[in-house]
């Protein structure tokens, strides 16, 4: 089940809203063993058989974790955490990276071990990081709260379960625990229906138009030359903007018809004017994650300009590879530690670069470090790249064979695309336009306008929206 399907807006949504508020009124404990068990239920829709799993993980963090916040095990304590780290970092080692690691092994060493083809368990990264996280923060005796209940909705709670954002148990335990969260406040359902009409709109009408452009180009990547290599990098940088954000909008929203609030986790990224701002605004509890339990466990900035270098890298190898088990996501990660290693020398020897530069600069890296997030294979993000570059040739739309009657036609090269290149061209440009310049969902939802006019957009929306569910995909971010 998935946030733009029919049976989840229809079905399960609103029965499981209503239950969770009528049972509210009778006893608060009812209310949370059916938000848990809604939560359950909704992951388990996608495959039953790694239901088990989550359920092992969260019973098992969730005792270490009240051990070690009780301040026990004495002389044992960094042991018992250790242990489960370890139990975390294995499960999802095992699920997300065994064949990963088998496939290296028998190419440097020639051996011919056999691979599981695992199927990677739904969420798995998510939950797991957040888990680790709360080991942490017992351990350093940081955690209040010992109720199963609170702690099964902080790590299974469907609005941002799938794909985040990776919460802190700080943030939404307390949510859960609190009496107000159960009763229906106005605002927070006004608020909730127009980020996620917002969120849904930008995932069926814009992100999923996007994405068939984007599937067509990198299907055929021997035959891209120059502006359909553009086309298809920008289809995808586009797809993975509206998806995610429209996935985040999505998730903020309906956590809000159940009165809680979800942490900032998209905030206009593509506005970012250098790469570290960019991180402050993609992804950021990813980010916030791997900068308290990484970067500054390992000494963060405080052992000089060298160190302050290599532990940035560590976090963007983590981020690499947490997103997927490849190269190309390695690369992809790598890319991004040396430019913010960059970045953050470029800074401290006081050079500034004007706003206009600094921006073209920070997406134009952004945009081509996408095409080794996106590409299958090392070797078909590099002949992307070349294309880019024209190594491949500056053919030009058939398209503009209208526009300009006395070019040479072997100067023309048909686009392996299903629209027109005019129509591509100004999708893209519309595209680009609302990702630079729109306000984001956050800004819109937090106006104080809540009227005639607001109500027939989030009607509008919806219904447009609605109308396109006949052809439902999933959320990129669903496979990391």
């Amino acid at each position: 089940m998935i946030f733009n399907s029919f049976e989840f807006i229809f079905l399960f949504l609103p029965i499981v809203w209503i239950l969770y508020y009528v049972l509210g009124r009778i006893h608060i404990p009812f209310a949370k063993t059916w938000l848990l068990v809604a939560s359950l239920f909704f992951y388990g829709y996608w495959n039953p058989a790694y239901l088990p799993l989550i359920l092992i993980s969260m019973l098992l963090n969730y005792a270490i974790g009240a051990f070690l916040g009780r301040d026990r095990g004495g002389v044992y304590r960094r042991g018992i955490l250790t242990a489960g780290i370890l139990f975390n970092v294995l499960l999802l080692g095992y699920y997300k990276y065994y064949d990963f690691f088998v496939e290296n092994i028998n190419v440097v060493f020639g051996e011919d071990l056999v691979l599981k083809n695992i199927l990677l368990p739904l969420a798995i990264s998510f939950y797991t990081f957040q888990q680790i996280a709360y080991l942490v923060d017992s351990y350093r005796l940081e955690t209040k709260e010992y109720n199963f209940l609170n702690y099964g909705l902080f790590v299974s709670f469907f609005p941002q379960l799938i794909a985040g954002p990776i919460v802190h148990h700080r943030q939404v335990m307390s949510q859960f625990s609190s009496k107000d969260s159960y009763r229906i406040v106005y605002e927070n359902i006004s608020k909730g229906l127009l980020i996620f009409a917002i969120g849904l709109f930008k995932k069926v009408a814009i992100a999923d138009q996007f994405a068939e452009w984007a599937n067509q180009g990198y299907g055929n990547v021997g035959s891209l030359t120059f502006v359909d290599s553009w086309f298809t990098t920008l289809s995808y940088t586009l797809q993975l903007y509206f998806d995610f954000s429209g996935y985040s909008d999505m998730a903020i929203g309906l956590a809000l018809l159940f009165n809680i609030r979800l942490p900032l986790n998209f905030n206009s990224p593509y506005k970012a004017l250098d790469i570290q701002d960019f991180w402050r605004r993609w992804h950021i509890t990813l980010s916030h994650f791997l900068t308290t339990y990484i970067y500054i466990p390992l000494g963060g900035n405080r052992k000089g300009p060298t160190r302050t270098y290599l532990h940035i890298l560590i976090i963007f190898f983590i981020s690499g590879i947490w997103h997927g088990a490849g190269w190309t996501f390695l690369i992809w990660g790598a890319l991004h530690g040396f430019a913010s290693v960059i970045c953050r020398w470029w800074k401290g020897t006081g050079h500034r670069m004007n706003n206009v530069s600094a921006w073209i600069v920070t997406f134009l890296f952004v945009h081509l470090a996408w095409v080794f997030f996106r590409a299958l294979t090392l070797a078909d993000a590099l002949t992307v790249l070349k294309a880019m570059f024209g190594f491949n040739g500056f053919y030009l739309p058939s398209g503009l064979a209208s526009l300009v009657p006395s070019i040479d036609e072997n100067w023309l090269l048909k686009l392996p695309f299903s629209a027109s290149s005019i129509e591509v061209a100004l999708t893209l440009a519309i595209g680009l336009a609302l990702a630079f310049f729109a306000k984001n969902s956050v800004e819109i939802m937090e106006q104080k306008q809540r009227n005639t006019r607001m109500a027939v957009f989030i009607a509008v929306l919806l219904f447009y929206s609605v109308m396109q569910l006949q052809q439902v995909s999933e959320f990129l971010y669903f496979n990391f």
